[in-house]
């Protein structure tokens, strides 16, 4: 039988959010597809450990950079880097995120500021860096994780809801720039996925859930799409999770 070529070999990929949850499992689902990989996150322990998971997954390269995507400067300096090492940028993956909830009334401007900084903020600034590097290649693909909160809220959630609407009009602009110059953005929705921060106290998290990794299945195959082709939405939900009327 022929060898089967990896999906993503030959490619560099960026994740944001890559320490832990799905951001780690999407890098992990990458490496088994022998993608370059350059990985992003606030915390250096977590970082190195996925990148030292990457490496034994079968990733030819991995670049860790410890980095905030709400700041400016650490995300020029981080697509600097990955422009120095591997010259080029293939796949952003735009995950990292955040979330705080209460009342709207209740709410505060900090709570409100830090997470539209992290879920919005953050993929325009990586987005903006990313499609300098691929407008000038005539190529590219960025994904960004958007959530089922972009189309049916629930009540506590103004800021994340807020936030990943916007993300879902960003991805439809970056798409919409990126068409003439060879790259497509897609948004990625993800439903209810077993992460860390998921407190099993909370009645919500009694609801079913998906793992990391399938979701990262789809992330893989949004990637891996020929140049010509546009996945520009995607909902990875469990089954039996309540999506239309949902509140």
């Amino acid at each position: 039988m022929p060898a089967t070529t990896s999906r993503l070999e030959g490619q560099v990929a960026l994740i944001t959010g890559a320490s832990r949850g799905i951001g780690r499992a999407i890098a992990l689902a990458f490496a088994r597809e022998h993608a370059a990989l350059v990985l992003l996150a606030r915390s250096a322990d977590g970082l190195n450990q996925t990148a030292q998971q990457c490496r034994q997954e079968g990733s030819p390269a991995v670049l860790a950079i410890p980095a905030d995507v709400t700041d400016e400067a650490q995300v020029e300096s981080a697509f600097a880097a990955t422009a120095r090492n591997f010259g080029r940028l293939d796949v952003l993956v735009n995950n990292a995120g955040a979330f705080d909830g209460g009342p709207l009334d209740e709410l505060s401007s900090e709570a409100w500021d830090r997470v539209l900084a992290v879920n919005l903020r953050g993929p325009f600034l990586c987005t903006r860096a990313a499609l300098r590097m691929m407008k000038a290649a005539r190529r590219g693909r960025i994904i960004n994780i958007g959530s089922i909160s972009a189309q049916r809220v629930r009540p506590c959630s103004a800021a994340y809801s807020a936030s990943k609407h916007g993300l879902w009009g960003l991805t439809q602009v970056t798409a919409l720039e990126g068409r003439s110059y060879g790259v497509t953005c897609c948004c990625l929705h993800p439903g209810n996925v077993q992460v860390e921060r998921r407190d099993t106290d909370l009645p919500e998290d009694q609801e079913p859930m998906i793992r990391p990794e399938e979701l990262a299945e789809v992330a893989v195959l949004m990637a891996a799409q020929p140049p010509h082709v546009q996945f520009l939405e995607a909902i990875v939900m469990p089954r039996d999770q309540l999506y239309v009327g949902r509140g």
